[in-house]
């Protein structure tokens, strides 16, 4: 493919992201609307967060589409970003927020659940990337990948064995992108968050409580706008030098090693 020249205009102010119908990614679609992207949501079976997260971002006065994902079928799966993008007239940012894990001892693991979390996590990051980034690519405005990870593409964890290889994974494919996409504009970045309050940790509507959590450096949970934060930092214009790169939002608990970290009951680790 050959280099396309970066048009002064700027990428496209359309972002689409993945599993937008609750937690990181409902935030994260918000958080864009505010900063005047038009968005494209996907979901996989909650039609009715989707449209809510949809209803957000209209109030904000922004365009809003929204489309099924099943991202076992990453390969199909992927047709969501190019139907989003012709809908809404273009691609600038797309968010890989959507995600699954698993809780089963690696010995216990019947390889179609393995291959199911690589499917969702790695797998269609990839898909949905590799659309993302051709159209980025021929429209010559470069743009922006935000991939959501966890600490746990660092960090193991017992009875996470396919959800903590996916991300590692993906951290990696984030590496390979960013230095194949930098001639065309496109930067490609990783945020890694830590415990935060959605649904996916069972905490749905839940605000983090301060102490609550005594291994933590931060002793609380996340919130998901924290995290939307950062994605919006990636998202924008002020990322513009920065490709390749895991940004952790976890309150300080890859310092003390997330497996650990979340069994201390206590905090007089503190006292040194």
């Amino acid at each position: 493919m050959s280099r396309a020249p970066i048009s002064p205009s700027g990428y496209d102010r359309v972002a689409i992201v993945t599993g937008a119908d609750s937690g990181i990614g409902k935030a994260s679609a918000v958080a864009l609307a505010e900063e005047g992207f038009d968005v494209g949501i996907t979901y996989h079976s909650d039609q009715a967060g989707a449209e809510e997260t949809a209803k957000l971002v209209r109030e904000l006065g922004r365009t809003a589409a929204v489309r099924r994902q099943d991202l076992t079928r990453p390969e199909e799966a992927a047709s969501a970003v190019d139907e989003l993008a012709e809908e809404l007239g273009g691609l600038g940012v797309l968010v890989n927020n959507a995600g699954t894990g698993s809780s089963t001892p690696l010995l216990e693991m019947d390889f179609q659940e393995w291959r199911s979390v690589i499917a969702v996590d790695l797998d269609g990051a990839f898909t949905c990337a590799q659309r993302a980034a051709r159209r980025m690519v021929a429209s010559g405005r470069g743009g922006r990948i935000v991939n959501v990870t966890s600490v746990h593409e660092e960090h193991p964890r017992v009875g996470s064995g396919p959800y903590c290889a996916a991300k590692g994974g993906l951290r990696m494919l984030t590496r390979v992108l960013a230095l194949e996409l930098a001639p065309y504009g496109i930067t490609v970045n990783n945020i890694a968050p830590g415990e935060i309050a959605t649904p996916m940790t069972g905490q749905e509507d839940e605000l983090p409580e301060p102490g609550s959590r005594p291994g933590y450096p931060i002793d609380r949970p996340g919130d998901a706008r924290e995290v939307a934060a950062a994605v919006t930092f990636l998202a924008g214009p002020s990322s513009s030098y920065v490709t390749g790169a895991s940004l952790f939002v976890d309150g300080g608990l890859g310092l003390m090693g997330p497996q650990a970290g979340g069994a201390l009951k206590s905090g007089e680790w503190r006292e040194g």
